[in-house]
This record gives structure tokens, sequence and C-alpha cells, in this order.
């Protein structure tokens, strides 16, 4: 008997008996709408298991325990009750029942998660099988509007060839999953999913109830995160899950889903979409900060992702073989597939010899047996490779074409070309590999490379004239030159021209600059490329090189930058030979960090409307790159309406952005919520490309509003975070930053350099801190100032007029409101305490900016009470409340008690990592 098939045993029902083991959370805390009884019921069955296992794995005394702490909890929440109630409540707990206490409620929290994850699926199911018609924001909803609004099916089919969603995955982790984790999980969601319309017989639901406990047990038994830090190569591991486990399988099923949806609104007028989606990876390659990504590991990253695909395309091939099993007695079969089956007996004779001699007869299954010979081949590098993922295209291609020529379209043309979908996005690379560098990494290459020490200081005008001369007649580096930095920067050029014709020209992506500020940062990567080989014959560079706008004063001066670089002959003939395309990236999360929300908000949609024109005045097709983080404060509202609110003419059927984090968990955790999210991500695409907001004439009285409100904003967040004096002590005293720069949850390190300042800190542990206090004040500091003071020079209906009918303003308020409903100023409080005597110099001035936000907030909205427009996730929220609010007071607890004794390893810093973990969890939207 297996481990998944564990006999049933009885429940215990003294543990039953607890409300935590039946999910009861505070009388509030449920939706009473009956369309949520089914997750209200999940809710309550995982809430079970969880209390089962708690008593089972550390006894009844300890489910009482987190018993007593969760009614204190709840207690607080309902009655109004001070903070300093719920941490008496917690004042007994011993150290050694402080990550027990956390995991406890964190275990809750997945149970929580997976329920409402699933119930996302079980309403998809409603909509599609019902009379509510197609799920809004889908393809068959967008589609319809579209025909309905008039969109020709030729402005359509014109738009299909180039329209392209591609999501990319990077290794910045505000939580890390382990791989066993998620394997876990991913079972405990096909239970689930199973028993979504309660179709189980009794048995099966028994069974169903088993393998859930199992997976919950052994999670319970399995530390969340390794003990060393990951390496690069471990983060590969964790990313691959989502797109071999995952994304592998959702591909075409979004593509059949698409057709369908053009066939229904168009009547089959329009052909089939081509190759929509694609799909990136930093992992490996960003270089940026990182001592630890280079040549080799963008070597091993493609050679690790090259294995995983072709061994899911042989897993797929011995199953069509196993499919396609027709006869040449009963049907006719292309004389091209007998002819590439001779073919390759004679190229793979020693597969031909292994085949079954009773399998003779059946063409399709010898051709793909020796196809699948031919991809092991092309693992181990022999002389029989396909030398190209287009020949193994081609294969395919001959398989479907006979299938459909003879009868064949509804005997196993359907499954190859499912494969053939896989086959053409994946091809041999599985995601295109982006390469990130910081530009002042390059500047202390050249200099090394043309013994200049001063190059990083000298005016951009004459680093451009210098690398116009470099680029005429490439220098070798000077002799025994061994400046780390002109080394590494070399060998990876080198390493992407070597690899280039073995994995492809998609298996590189953008080579992207962080902090480009001027023409010469991209001429830069040019010269560099040239001097490290990286060049064809004729001296051209074979990538996109991509400025990263990272502040809000850079953002400002893109579009002077991009004029400058596209006046620039060199460059511009570079950018002929990439087709007039050149790829901007937009940096959310420094932004934010330097400005603050508005400022940020503001200076990426003044920087794509200011690109957009550029565009059109150059004759150059200026592809954005969105670096979206998680959380709200750098760039993690809803893609789609974030998608909508986009600048007229800015999106162009193309959306490619990060995705990072926690995101990467819970949009691409579950297959069928990843479909539902990259519907929803080509909708929007859709709806913006084709039929874009029309031309409204508030908008310029809106604009002017927007950059006043910009300037007070960032005017009062920097007097603050970067012009205080003592802000960085009382930040690092107020926040968890010294446990999450202990983290061992990413590769690259949490700091830029330096002291350990604001300024060096990365925008994700700084977002990470504040979300962990729970204030939320990446998002809302400044805001609020801003608001009040539009709301007192233009009255409350002219700034909810501007959020009813301008989605980039209605965008920012819903996220902000949001911010500040998961938020809890009481608990702050606690955290800033921490911060001694710099507690009374900062904490009165942040409570009233909170309020003033708030405040401002409900009366733009019209409402009384933060979220009376979600009630979906206000509910969400007050479900986890009671469960996150122990752990952010026992988090305060130990501390103050860690940094009394001087911040150690050992199991105070343990406990506090566990309490990060949990918090994260119960919070989301974290980094």
């Amino acid at each position: 008997m297996g481990p998944l098939d564990l006999p049933v045993t009885p429940s215990d029902p003294a543990a039953t008996a607890h409300p935590i083991a039946a999910g009861e959370a505070s009388p509030r805390a449920l939706d009473r709408d009956a369309t949520d009884a089914l997750l209200r019921e999940d809710v309550k069955r995982l809430g079970t298991l969880v209390g089962e296992i708690l008593a089972e794995q550390r006894g009844a005394r300890f489910l009482d325990e987190v018993e007593r702490v969760r009614r204190a909890a709840i207690q607080r929440r309902e009655s109004g009750a001070p903070v300093e109630d719920l941490a008496q409540a917690l004042a007994g707990v011993e150290l050694e029942h402080a990550s027990d206490l956390v995991r406890a409620f964190a275990t809750y929290f997945q149970a929580v998660n997976l329920a409402e994850r699933v119930h996302r699926i079980r309403r998809r199911r409603e909509h599609e099988r019902g009379n509510h018609g197609a799920q809004p924001g889908g393809l068959r909803d967008v589609l319809g509007a579209l025909a309905a609004d008039g969109v020709p099916a030729g402005e359509l089919a014109a738009l299909l060839p180039r329209l392209s969603i591609e999501p990319v995955f990077t290794a910045h982790p505000t939580e890390a999953v382990r791989r066993a984790l998620l394997d876990k999980e991913a079972q405990m969601v096909r239970c689930l999913v199973d028993d979504i319309d309660r179709t189980r017989t009794p048995p099966e639901r028994r069974a169903d109830a088993e393998r859930i406990r199992f997976a919950l047990t052994a999670g319970w038994q399995t530390a969340e995160a390794s003990p060393v830090r990951p390496s690069v190569a471990d983060e590969f591991e964790h990313v691959s899950f989502y797109l071999s486990d995952v994304l592998y399988r959702v591909l075409p099923v979004y593509h059949e889903i698409f057709e369908d949806a053009l066939r229904e609104a168009y009547a089959g007028a329009v052909p089939a979409q081509g190759d929509v989606l694609r799909f990136g990876s930093w992992v490996g390659g960003d270089m940026d900060g990182n001592p630890n990504v280079g040549a080799d590991t963008i070597a091993h990253t493609l050679a690790g992702q090259r294995a995983q695909v072709l061994a899911a395309y042989r897993r797929d091939l011995r199953q069509l073989a196993e499919l396609l099993t027709q006869s040449l007695t009963r049907v006719r079969v292309s004389g091209a597939v007998l002819a590439r089956i001779e073919e390759y007996r004679a190229l793979l004779p020693k597969a031909s010899a292994r085949l079954k001699p009773r399998h003779a007869d059946m063409p399709y299954r010898t051709l793909l047996a020796l196809a699948s010979a031919r991809l092991g081949a092309t693992e181990r590098d022999e002389d029989a490779a396909y030398p190209d993922a287009d020949a193994f295209v081609a294969d395919l291609v001959l398989v479907e074409a006979s299938l459909r020529e003879h009868h064949g379209e509804h005997a196993g043309a359907f499954a190859v070309r499912r494969l053939l979908r896989r086959a053409r996005c994946f091809g041999f690379h599985l995601a295109t590999l982006d390469l990130r560098q910081d530009s002042g990494t390059h500047d202390a290459a050249l200099a090394a490379l043309l013994d200049d020490p001063d190059w990083a200081s000298r005016p951009a005008d004459a680093r451009a004239a210098r690398l116009h001369a470099l680029l005429a007649s490439p220098a070798s580096p000077p002799a025994g030159t061994d400046a780390p930095p002109l080394q590494s920067t070399l060998a990876v050029f080198a390493t992407v021209a070597q690899l280039r014709p073995r994995y492809g020209e998609r298996a590189f992506g953008p080579y992207i600059v962080s902090m480009s500020r001027s023409a010469a940062d991209a001429l830069a990567v040019l010269a560099l490329a040239r001097v490290g080989g990286c060049a064809d014959r004729a001296g051209r560079v074979p990538l996109d090189v991509a400025p990263l706008f990272e502040t809000v004063d850079d953002l400002d001066a893109a579009a002077d930058t991009l004029r400058a670089l596209f006046a620039d002959p060199v460059y511009r003939a570079h950018l002929a030979a990439r087709g007039d395309r050149q790829v901007v990236m937009l940096g959310y999360s420094d932004s934010a960090k330097d400005g603050g929300l508005i400022a940020s908000r503001w200076s990426l949609q003044r920087t794509q409307v200011a690109l957009t024109a550029l565009a059109q005045e150059s004759s150059v097709r200026i592809a954005f790159f969105h670096g979206r983080g998680g959380s709200i404060s750098r760039g993690g509202s809803k893609t789609e309406r974030a998608v909508i609110a986009a600048p007229r003419g800015s999106v162009d059927g193309s959306l490619r952005l990060t995705e990072q984090g926690e995101v990467i968990h819970r949009k691409y955790g579950i297959r069928a919520i990843a479909l539902r999210n990259l519907e929803q991500a080509t909708g929007a695409v859709l709806r913006a490309s084709l039929r874009p907001r029309p031309p409204e004439p508030r908008e310029d009285g809106w604009r002017a509003l927007a950059t006043a409100l910009a300037l007070d904003s960032r005017a009062h967040y920097r007097a603050l975070v970067h012009e205080h004096p003592e802000f960085p002590a009382y930040f690092r005293a107020a926040t968890p930053i010294d446990v999450i720069e202990r983290l061992r949850i990413g590769s690259r390190p949490a700091k830029r350099g330096g002291a350990g300042d604001v300024q060096s800190l990365r925008a994700i542990p700084w977002v990470f801190a504040w979300s962990q206090n729970r204030s939320g004040l990446t998002a809302w500091y400044g805001v609020g100032t801003a608001l009040a003071g539009a709301l007192e020079r233009h009255g409350r209906d002219a700034l909810a007029e501007m959020a009813r009918d301008w989605a980039w303003f209605g965008t920012l308020v819903d996220d902000v409101e949001m911010v500040l409903a998961k938020s809890d100023p009481d608990i702050f409080a606690r955290y800033s305490r921490l911060a001694g005597p710099l507690h009374p110099r900062f904490h009165p001035g942040l409570a009233d900016e909170f309020a003033r936000t708030r405040d401002a907030v409900l009366a733009i909205k019209g409402s009384a009470e933060l979220l009376d427009g979600d009630p979906r996730l206000r509910q969400s929220i007050r479900l986890r409340n009671p469960y996150v609010d122990p752990i952010s007071v026992l988090q305060v607890d130990l501390l103050a008690r860690w940094r009394a004794a001087d911040r150690p390893d050992g199991a105070l810093l343990d406990s506090l990592i566990a309490t990060v973990n949990g918090i994260a969890a119960g919070v989301q939207n974290t980094g």
C-alpha cells in the first residue's frame, strides 16, 4: 500500500470540536451569499483536517493553545479591543512553541488560499455551463464584445500576426515555496478540483480526504525553506515547475479556447491566430547586483531548460505513439511520412533495430518512435540530432497533414496539434532567457578596456564618440588585464555567441541595461558585445538592447534619451538590423521607491505617452516591457486593468511583463487559474489595441490635476524617506528588515552595496519590510497629503468623476484602497515602538498620513468602509486577519528579544523567519 492509499481512519472528535478545525472564523468573516456555500464548505473541510493534524503532530494541548490565541485575535477584531489584549494572550508562548504556532496559522492560510483558488475555477465553470454568458474578461467575452462593437474581421486579422503575450518569470522572491511543497499542494488541488461540484462518491471523498491529509501532514513535517541560500540552479528548479508542469500543459488549451472564441464571434471569417504566447525568464541571466550570475549560469540554465523541454516532448511522443496506431491495411498515409521513416531508419539504425516488428504496419507510430530517438540524440549532441526545433516541428507537421488528408482529423490530428503548439512555443529552449546588467558594470568594464579610469564620469557625448570609434574597430582587451568587470562581461558575450547556434535565436531575449541614462549606455552594450565576439560577419550584434528606466527622473528623461539614441547613426543601423523595433523596459519598483506611488505611476504613464509619440515620429516600433512586482508599490495592480488604463496606442498588440515573488505562485500555480490569467491578459491587449478608450476632452484637465498630485505626493514622500536624516535608522528599527536581509530565499543580495541606507536597499526588501509590519507605507505615504489637497482645491465631485471615468486614476485609487484595507495601524504602532526614542518623532506623522489617505479614498469613492465595492476581497482579508494578527504580535516580541541578544543565529532567528513567511502568506501582495 503506497503513501497515497492510506487506509481511512476515523477523525478525532476532540480535534474537530475546535473551531479552527471546523474552519470557523469571525461571524462577519464569511460572505453569506449562497453562491459561496461550496467555498465555505471547502474551507471548513480543510480547516477540519488542519485541526486534526495539529492535534496529531503536536498534541491536544498545543491545539488548545492555538485556539486560545485565535479566539483572542477574533475578540480583538470583533469588539475593537486593544491589540495589547492579544499581546497578553501571546505573552506565555515559549520560544520552542513559537515556530510551531506560526506554522499552525500558516497551514491554515494554505488551506484558505487553496480553497479560494479552486473556487475561482468553480465560478468559471458556472459561467460556462449556466445562463450567465461568457465569463467577463475571457476571450469569448472580449471577442464577442469587439464583434458587437463593429470591429471588422479584417482589422482583427491584421492584428493577430503581431499579437504577443509574454510573461517573464524572475528570481526576485518574496516567498520561495520549495519544489517538494509545490508538488504536495498540486496533489491537494487535484483532490479539490475532482470534487469541485460534489459529484464524488462517499468512498472517493474519503480517499481524497486521506490524500489531502497526507499532503498537509507531510508538508507540516517538511521545512519551509532550505537551510542554505538557494543557488541559481535552485531558482531555476523553482521557476521550471510553473513552466514545465503548468504552462506546458495549458498552452494548447489556451489556443483552442482562442480559436473557438474566434469562430463563435466571427463565424470563421478570421483565420486561426498564430503563436500568441511566449514565456521568458530572468533566472540565470539577471546579473544586475548578483555576483552569482554570469556566463556559467547562462550556459547551465539554457542546458537545463533544453533538457526539460526535450524530455517533455519525448513523453508526449510516447503517448502519441500509443494513440496513432493506424495500419496501412486500413488507411492511406502520405508519401512524405513514409519517406521520412526511411530517412530516419538510415539516420538512426540502432533505434530502427529496436522497433517492434509487430508495429511495422503502423507508420505514424514508427515515425514518432524514431522522432523520439532523434530527440534523444539531440539531448546527447550526437550526429543524428535535430539541427533545430524547426526540424522537429516539420516532422509533426508531416504527421498532422497526413492525418487530416486521410480521414484522421478525429483519429489523432487534434493530439498532434497540441504537441505542435508546444513545439512552436517552447522550441528547444523552453523559455527565452533575458540578460540584464547595470550600466555601471559596463562603465567599469569599458574603463578597463580603454585604460581610462575616469570613463564613467565623462560626458555622455564624449563617451558616445569614443564608443563609435571602438565599434568601427573593436579593440582587444589589454594584455594581462584581469579587471573582473571586463573579464566577466566579455565572457557573457562570448557565451551568447557560442550558444545562439545551439539553442536558436529565440533562446535569448533582450539585453536589459539597468539605470540607463543616456544613449552611451546602449552603445556600450554594442561595443562590449563586439569586443566579446558576439557579432556576425557584418559586425551586427544579434541582441535587442533594452534600456531600463527606473527612477522618476530617468523616466521623465526617457524620451530625450531615446531621441538621441535614434539619432545616432551607429545605433540606428543596429536597430534597422533588428527590424526597427526597440524594446524599452519601464521600472515600477525603483520609481516608486524613489518618489512614491503617485509620482511613479504618473511618470510611467507620461513616459509611455511620450515614447509612443516618438515611435510614430521616428518610424520605430517601441515595445514596452513592464517591470512589475507583486505589491501595489511595485506595479502589482491587476494586469487586465493596468493594460486598459495604459495610454492609447502604447499597447499595440504586445504585452511583456515580469512576474515575480508570490505573484507567480498565485497566478500560475494551478492550470485552470493560469489559463484564466492568460485569457484576461490577452483580452485586455485585444481591447486596448483594437478599441482603446475614445478621446476624452476632460483628460487635459485630469492630466494637469495628476501632475499636481504627483508633485505634491513626491515632495511629501521624499521629505521623509530620502531627506530626513533619522529616517533610515527609524526604518531599520520599526521594520524587520534585518531579518529579511538574513532570509535564504534568493541568490541575489538584498542590497546593492553601501551602508544599508534606503538608497542602497533594493526595492523588493524595501516594500517587503513595510508589508511585514502591517503598515503598507510604501503605497500610501504622500498619497493622503496629495489627495487631501486636491479635494480641498477642486472638491469631492471633481475627483470622484475622475476616478469613475479615467481608468488610470480609478485604478490608482482602488489599489491604494486595497493596501489600506490590508494594513493595521494598531499593530504597526507596536513595531514603531521598537524604534525607542524615534517612535514619538515619526509615528504621529505616519498615523496622520494614513488617516488622511483613508479619509480621502473613502470620500472619493463615496464609501463608509474600505472595500465596500469589493465584498469578495473584503471577505478574504477578514478571513485571514485573526490568523495574521497573532503572528505579527509575536514577531514584534521576537524582534525585540533577538535584537537585545545582538541578532544571533539559532532558534530565535529561525522563529523570526517563520513569522516572516507566515505574515507573507497571510497578507499576500507583499513584495
